[in-house]
C-alpha cells in the first residue's frame, strides 16, 4: 500500500524554501538537503500507542511529540522540555506534575481537521495518554501508567476517552496536571517515549482501527511517501517549532556542535529518505556505495569488510569515513516461553532443562565469531551505563556443557533416541523449536545454537520468519524460544526488569515469566530511586532469573558505527533511536565524493 499526504503537504518545497522565490529569476535554486537512511526491519503501523519495534519507533520519534525529550549532548542522559515550555512543577510529595504546554504547536494538515489549523492543547495529551488504556489496542506501553495515575481504575474498568480520571486533567488550554498514586522515580522518562507522543482525537476517530496508516503529529518531520516495507520519505514539517538547545560536557566536539546549532530551528535537512534493508550485506554495501549517510552497528558478519586489527581499513579512512565505538544500552537474550509444554513450567525437570540450555550457550564463541569482538558478556539483564547496573555482578550459571549434560541426566532426560538425542522424562521424543530471523545473521545464530544444544543432546529445529511476524506470534504466546534484544526506552534498570514482570506477560514479557517472588521485588524496586536498597533488590531479582532461567542473557553490544564525511552534527544518543532532526548534510562535499568515486549520486 502506498500512502501520500494531501495537496497541502505537496506545497512543502515552497513552504520551507527548497526553491528560489518567484520573481528572482537570477537566483539559483537551493539544493535540497536529503538525509539517506535505512531501517533494518520493516515498519509496522505508525501509531504511537501500539508500535514497539525499533524500526517503527525510529519513525514515530520524528513524527510525534511527547512532552519531554532527551538532551542531545548531555551525558549521562538527561531530559529537557519538548512541547512543554519548561520542566514540570513537581509537588513536594512527588505525586503531582504540572506542565505548561507551549502555545502555537500545530498538527500537520489532515482532512479530519476540515481545513482548520489544529493547535495542540493540554486536552490532547490527556486523550493520548488515555489511549494507552484502550483494551482493543493492547498497548505494550500501558504498563507505564496502569495503576499509577490517581483514579485510573475507572478507566481500566470502563475504557472511554471521556471517562474522567482524577489524576489526568487539563486544567486549562495549555496546562496539564498528572497526579500519581505513589511517587515514581522514572515517571518523567515515560513522558519522553514515543508512546506518549501527542495525537489528535479527530484523526484517530476519522480512521477507526487504521490510525497507524494515518500518522498525523506535530514532530519535526511529517510523512511524505510511504511504500510499506520498502521505502518511507519524511519531509521537514514547515510548522515545526523545534529549536536546538543542548548541554554539552567537556568534549570539545560537543561544545563546538552546541555553539554552532544553539537556537537554530530543527530539522536541518529537507527530507529523510528511508529504505528497508533487512539483509546485512545490503546495508553494508549500501553504505559503502554512499546510498546511506551513516550506519549504526556494523553487522557482525560484515565486520571484516571494514575493520582490520580493530581499526578502520586505510582505504576507507582515506575516503573520510569515520569509525566510532558506542556502548549501546542494549541487551541480547534468548527467552523461553514459560507457558510452553516443552520448555515452560516451574517444576524441577523444566527448570533443569532451561538451565542446561543456558549452560550450553557458548558466549565466548558468540562474541568472537558472530559479534567480531564488538560485545561483552551479559551477566544480567542490565547493560553498562544504565542506572542500577552492578559491574561486580557475575552470573552463577556458567558455560559448562559437561555440567549441563549431568543436570539433564539427573532430572529425567537420560533416555536417548537411536540418533543420540534426548527424550523427555515421559519417554516421548523431545524437540526444541526456536524462531529465528530469515537473514544471514539469523542463520549464523541458528548454527551456533544448533551446535551448543546438540552438544548436550538436545534436538532443535528453527522456524524462520520476519521479525515483525515473530513479535506478533510472541505476544500471542505461540513462540517457544527466540533470541531477541531490548534497547532502553529510558536509562534506568526498571526498563529492563519489567521485561520479566508477571503482569507484563503478552506485552514486553514475551517469556511470560510470572513468579510471585520476582514480582514482589520488582514492585518494591520500582518505588525506590537508584541506591543501595534498590541495588539489593536487583541482586535478588538477578538470582531468581538465574534460578528459573526464563532467559539466557547473551551479550551487550559495543556498536561499531560508520559515517561519511559529509554528514554533520552526528552524535550517537544512548536512548533515542535517531538523531535525524539534528543532522545536516554538506551537499557540496557529498557531490565531490561522488565524483571522486566516479559515481553520480
Amino acid at each position: 500500500m502506498k500512502l501520500r499526504l494531501t495537496a497541502a503537504a505537496l506545497l512543502f518545497p515552497l513552504l520551507c524554501g527548497a526553491a528560489a522565490p518567484q520573481g528572482a529569476p537570477g537566483e539559483k535554486m537551493r539544493t535540497e538537503k536529503v538525509l539517506r537512511m535505512f531501517l533494518s526491519t520493516s515498519e509496522t503501523g505508525l501509531d504511537p500507542a501500539v508500535a514497539s519495534d525499533n524500526a517503527t519507533l525510529s519513525l514515530l520519534e520524528n513524527l510525534f511529540d511527547p512532552l519531554l525529550r532527551y538532551d542531545y549532548l548531555a551525558r549521562p542522559a538527561k531530559l529537557r522540555p519538548n512541547t512543554a515550555a519548561a520542566m514540570p512543577e513537581v509537588s513536594a510529595d512527588g505525586l503531582s506534575y504540572t506542565f505548561r504546554i507551549r502555545p502555537g504547536i500545530l498538527f500537520t494538515p489532515d482532512p479530519a481537521f476540515k481545513g482548520a489549523r489544529r493547535e495542540v492543547t493540554a486536552q490532547d495529551y490527556v486523550y493520548s495518554i488515555k489511549r494507552l488504556y484502550d483494551p482493543t489496542l493492547k498497548s505494550p506501553w500501558a504498563y507505564m501508567f496502569e495503576g499509577k495515575i490517581a483514579g485510573d481504575e475507572t478507566l481500566r474498568k470502563r475504557y472511554g476517552p471521556d471517562v474522567p480520571v482524577a489524576g489526568l486533567q487539563a486544567l486549562e488550554r495549555y496546562t496539564l496536571r498528572i497526579r500519581l498514586n505513589a511517587p515514581d522515580n522514572n515517571f518523567l522518562f515515560y513522558l519522553a517515549t514515543a508512546a506518549t507522543g501527542v495525537v489528535a482525537r479527530e484523526v484517530i476517530e476519522a480512521y477507526p482501527g487504521q490510525a497507524g496508516n494515518h500518522p498525523v503529529g506535530t514532530g519535526p518531520f511529517m510523512l511524505g511517501d510511504w511504500k510499506r516495507s520498502d521505502r518511507i520519505v519524511l519531509l521537514a514539517n514547515p510548522d515545526s517549532t523545534a529549536v536546538f538547545h543542548a548541554t554539552p560536557g567537556h568534549n570539545a566536539e560537543d561544545r563546538a556542535l552546541a555553539a554552532a546549532l544553539e537556537g537554530k530551528r530543527l530539522p536541518r535537512v529537507d527530507r529523510v529518505e528511508v529504505k528497508i534493508a533487512e539483509e546485512f550485506q545490503g546495508r553494508m554495501l549500501g553504505f559503502l556505495n554512499a546510498e546511506y549517510d551513516y550506519l549504526e552497528q556494523i553487522p557482525e558478519s560484515m565486520t571484516d569488510m571494514v575493520v582490520r586489527d580493530g581499526r578502520l581499513k586505510p582505504e576507507l579512512a582515506a575516503r573520510g569515513i569515520v569509525l566510532s565505538r558506542f556502548p549501546v544500552l542494549q541487551t541480547y537474550y534468548m527467552w523461553m516461553n514459560m507457558n510452553d509444554p516443552v520448555v515452560g513450567g516451574y517444576g524441577k525437570d523444566k527448570v533443569a532443562l532451561r538451565r542446561a540450555i543456558s549452560m550450553a550457550y557458548n558466549n565466548a564463541e558468540d562474541i568472537a565469531l558472530l559479534k567480531k569482538g564488538f560485545a561483552i558478556k551479559a551477566e544480567s539483564p542490565l547493560p553498562p551505563n544504565v542506572l542500577g547496573y552492578d559491574p561486580s555482578y557475575r552470573s552463577p550459571v556458567p558455560y559448562d556443557p559437561a555440567l549441563a549434560n549431568a543436570l539433564l541426566d539427573r532430572h529425567g532426560y537420560s533416555r536417548r533416541d537411536p540418533d543420540g538425542f534426548r527424550r523427555a522424562p515421559d519417554g516421548k521424543a523431545l524437540t526444541l523449536t526456536m524462531h529465528s530471523e530469515a537473514t544471514v545473521g539469523g542463520r549464523l545464530r541458528d548454527e551456533l545454537w544448533r551446535k551448543c544444544l546438540n552438544a548436550i543432546g538436545l534436538r532443535v529445529v528453527f522456524k524462520s520468519d520476519k521479525k515483525t511476524e515473530i513479535i506478533k506470534a510472541s505476544r500471542l504466546g505461540t513462540v517457544q524460544m527466540f533470541e531477541s534484544n531490548w534497547i532502553a526506552d529510558f536509562p534506568d534498570g526498571d526498563n529492563f526488569y519489567q521485561l520479566l514482570y508477571g503482569p507484563n506477560a503478552g506485552r514486553a514479557n514475551y517469556a511470560r515469566f510470572d513468579l510471585p517472588a520476582y514480582n514482589l521485588r520488582y514492585e518494591q524496586a520500582r518505588r525506590l530511586s537508584d541506591g543501595p536498597e534498590r541495588q539489593k533488590l536487583y541482586f535478588e531479582m538477578n538470582q531468581l532469573i538465574h534460578a528459573y532461567n526464563p532467559w539466557v542473557p547473551l551479550t551487550h553490544v559495543l556498536s561499531g558505527d560508520l559515517r561519511h564525511p559529509w554528514l554533520k552534527n552526528y552524535k550517537r544518543h544512548p536512548v533515542e533511536f535517531t538523531a535525524w532532526r539534528y543532522l545536516d548534510v554538506d551537499v557540496a562535499e557529498r557531490a565531490r565524493s561522488a565524483r571522486g568515486r566516479g559515481g553520480n549520486r
